[in-house]
């Protein structure tokens, strides 16, 4: 059962106060949403990134749990390892058993990218972990480079918006429906936003009997440029645009998670972010049309995967 405000209040923090992620960034809120609903006692391995960078500091840190680094791309790894190190000590009689959780958190450019591999490997030998997958939409922290998560248009410093190109020529990489295709036990999308949802996922992630998979859409101030004060408001907006599906695939059975009953185009979410100002001028008119047509047959195609997993449950 997923737990209320109040008692989310009265729990120990496994992410404390005084680290340095920007104002208005979501990584923080995520971090918690998830350690509140996994609970302890849980190991956490985090890749490069961002939130390992703004979290331990030597000789800081402001993690209360068990905490490893690792290299960009071998999160899922370092932590399978872990999680069978773990299996191997119980199975001798060295450990008593503990239910342990093992979680690893990567951004979307160690999981879409650097890192997609070795998670996949991670995913085939069937460990017990939840993947949280910081999205971003970017390399933020080594200075806002497009990644497999960035959308069509978007200005970053390796795709900057001029004469020649309107932003990155590419769509983005569809890597929940890549990490479905494992058939893992629990595969989801989720926002920060959306605490309740997100911790759903997050505690059917934590009972499921092998790997888990969560992608969490992460607004960065920073890279996006908006507002600090609007980190919640934009990604409710990226839901509500439907640029953001919020669902699950549980045991092969895709479903929908929220449906608003009246959508808002995508450039509502273009308008309000400063990363996108270049794609309102006229010239660049088609490119926010390829970005809407990219976003309905996307969604087209996700209420089919549900429509068929009704049929077929």
């Amino acid at each position: 059962m997923v737990k209320t405000l109040r008692e989310m209040t009265e729990q120990a923090e496994g992410l404390s106060s005084g680290h340095s992620l920007c104002a208005g960034c979501a990584e923080s809120i995520i971090v918690r949403q998830v350690l509140h609903a996994v609970g302890q006692p849980v190991v956490v391995a985090c890749a490069t990134g961002c939130l390992e960078i703004a979290t331990s500091r030597f000789p800081t840190t402001a993690w209360n749990v068990p905490w490893i680094h690792s290299a960009f791309e071998n999160a899922a790894s370092t932590i399978s390892g872990v999680e069978a190190a773990y299996r191997a000590l119980v199975r001798k009689g060295r450990m008593p058993e503990k239910n342990i959780k093992f979680v690893a958190f990567g951004g979307d450019g160690a999981t879409y990218d650097i890192g997609l591999q070795w998670l996949s490997g991670a995913l085939e030998r069937g460990h017990r972990f939840i993947y949280i997958c910081l999205n971003n939409e970017g390399y933020m922290n080594t200075g806002i480079q497009r990644s497999g998560a960035t959308i069509q248009g978007t200005w970053t410093t390796t795709t900057p918006a001029g004469k020649v190109v309107p932003g990155k020529p590419e769509w983005r990489k569809d890597l929940t429906a890549i990490i479905a295709a494992h058939h893992i036990p629990y595969v989801a999308q989720a926002a920060a936003h959306a605490w309740k949802d997100l911790e759903t996922k997050v505690e059917k992630a934590a009972a499921v009997d092998g790997p888990a998979f969560i992608n969490v859409l992460s607004p960065c101030t920073r890279g996006w440029r908006y507002d600090p004060s609007k980190t919640m408001e934009i990604s409710k907006l990226a839901v509500e645009t439907r640029l953001w599906p919020l669902f699950e695939v549980e045991n092969g059975v895709w479903r929908l998670t929220y449906k608003s009953t009246a959508p808002k185009p995508v450039t509502d979410w273009l308008k309000s972010q400063d990363r996108f100002g270049h794609l309102l001028r006229p010239e660049n008119e088609h490119v926010v049309e390829s970005i809407q047509r990219n976003v309905d047959r996307e969604w087209a195609w996700l209420q089919r995967q549900c429509s068929l997993a009704t049929v077929t449950a």
